[in-house]
């Protein structure tokens, strides 16, 4: 049977879990009170709060008073690096980030720059690794905080997290660490408090939650700006009302994420390598961009058809009911070369760099999806370079 939809763009957004959706709405009808107030609809909202912080904290192996909700990845990356850059400011004005981050890290250190704050931002090699030694030879003595992410959004690397952190540490121990690990929660298995960062990032639709929740882990005594004045809420660190309904639904995602995992990572490896054998077979010209398929997160992979233009080929596989991303949903709209493909500098030429597509795949995707995927991709494809050669 023909999937009327394969949606392979789950670095993007997931769809949320059915058991997820159901529990934003019973609490929505049934626990709506402000966890602020003090009557009995307020309790009921605070102890689904707590109950969802608790729940939080234990998958990712940390304290839940160290645990801080925010409206997702974008803000808790500025709430962390304009946050902890600020605050100690005192210590240093220099700062270390990578040239291949999401946005909502880049355009924050940017932001920094025009504070007075300098920062060096290291490059990595052509399949996206970056290199522990780099960063930790960029740290010296003002250096007040470093920016790494796990596993990039468009290509899949996967950083050394730990050794950053340990060569980073050793140089000045005084640096802090902060990780977007937004692509990698649930995926790949981590320890903040393992691998001693300071300050760490989640993003609940990344992972068949809703839009709009995140959280912010910041490791006992770290200290960090708020970004906006309000009610004292999050321990004044985040204030406004908490979005209980959707922070349940994001802990329950959480919860179900992981139970499994082992056997749902493995799964997300194979269909990977699945689509990528049967395009190959086919397309042998086509081009890995980044890590081989081995080497990088289970669930992300970057593939360029030099010569024909990804934002066609993704439309042609649109029509088949397949969808897929040409980059980061951030950018994606925006004509020009993601930075991402841009920094990886060696190989990738501009005709590479415009027919790269990216595939995300998520828990919910099954094998028959996956070859269904395939077939599409090898149809488009050869029709385009049928049509591009008339």
């Amino acid at each position: 049977m023909t999937p009327k939809e394969v949606y392979l763009d789950n670095s993007a957004t997931t769809r949320v879990y059915p058991e997820v959706a159901e529990e934003v709405r019973r609490i929505m009808e049934e626990d709506y009170g402000n966890p602020s107030s003090l009557h009995r609809k307020g309790t009921g909202g605070e102890r689904v709060l707590n109950a969802s912080r608790r729940l939080l904290a234990d998958l990712l192996g940390v304290k839940s008073e160290n645990l801080f909700f925010t409206s997702g990845g974008t803000e808790s990356n500025n709430l962390a690096i304009l946050g902890m850059a600020r605050r100690n400011r005192r210590k240093g004005n220099h700062l270390i980030t990578t040239t291949i981050e999401h946005s909502s890290v880049l355009e924050p250190f940017h932001k920094l720059l025009t504070e007075g704050f300098e920062v060096t931002f290291v490059e990595p090699d052509p399949e996206g690794h970056i290199n522990p030694l780099d960063v930790a030879g960029a740290v010296n003595q003002s250096t007040v905080l470093v920016s790494v992410m796990h596993v990039n959004n468009e290509i899949g690397s996967v950083q050394p997290i730990a050794d950053i952190t340990r060569y980073v540490k050793k140089k000045n121990p005084d640096t802090l660490v902060h990780v977007d690990a937004v692509q990698s929660f649930t995926k790949l298995y981590f320890s903040p408090e393992q691998w001693g960062v300071d300050a760490l990032t989640l993003s609940g639709h990344k992972f068949h939650g809703p839009k709009g929740t995140g959280a912010l882990y910041l490791r006992e005594g770290v200290l960090a700006e708020p970004l906006f004045g309000g009610g004292g809420h999050e321990k004044g660190l985040r204030p406004g009302t908490e979005n209980t309904p959707d922070i349940a639904g994001m802990a329950l995602a959480a919860r179900l994420s992981m139970e499994n995992r082992k056997e749902m990572v493995e799964a997300l490896q194979k269909m990977k390598e699945k689509l990528l054998s049967a395009i190959a077979a086919e397309h042998p010209w086509m081009k890995i961009i980044g890590p081989s398929p081995g080497n990088g997160a289970p669930h992300i992979a970057n593939i360029s058809f030099p010569g024909l233009k990804g934002e066609v080929l993704l439309h042609a596989l649109e029509e088949q009911g397949v969808y897929v991303s040409t980059g980061s949903a951030c950018g994606s709209r925006e004509k020009k070369t993601s930075h991402v493909l841009e920094g990886l500098g060696l190989g990738l030429d501009e005709k590479t760099a415009e027919g790269a597509l990216r595939f995300s795949f998520s828990f919910l995707n099954t094998p028959e999806e996956i070859e269904y995927a395939a077939s599409a991709v090898n149809n488009a494809v050869h029709e385009l370079k049928l049509f591009s050669t008339r």
